[in-house]
């Protein structure tokens, strides 16, 4: 898939979030790599051959205090990660919208643990 095409499914991805949430974005980029570096898997402590399809990078919102004059949030998400483990289109547009929720959610702040637990009551 060319990176133009992957651009507008990860756009598709973030206009199927709640405007009540896109709202509330603060300093945040999104991001597309074609896979984590070295230095965000080891960030992550994760093996070089684990798959992560996106990542969350910054200061939640719940942990700023005095903030300002500070770059971007990053949420990046990783194409070649997504294509490889989807068989269809159809699975790489779902892939990217979750991941999108994904890692939003812990821009909110949200731990592993509650997004996932927000994931499986989201999928009902």
């Amino acid at each position: 898939m060319t990176k133009e095409k992957f651009e507008e499914i990860v756009k598709e991805g973030i206009s199927q979030i709640p405007e009540k949430f896109l709202k509330k974005l603060e300093n945040v980029a999104i991001v597309i790599e074609d896979e984590p570096t070295s230095y965000q898997l080891r960030k992550l402590k994760v093996r070089e051959n684990s798959i992560i399809f996106g990542l969350y990078e910054g200061i939640p919102q719940t942990k700023r205090g005095n903030y300002g004059q500070v770059l971007p949030d990053k949420i990046t998400i990783f194409q070649k990660a997504i294509e490889e483990y989807a068989n269809s289109e159809e699975e790489i547009k779902e892939m990217v919208k979750n991941t999108v929720w994904h890692e939003i959610a812990h821009h909110f702040g949200m731990d592993e643990r509650r997004v996932r637990e927000a994931e499986r009551r989201r999928r009902r």
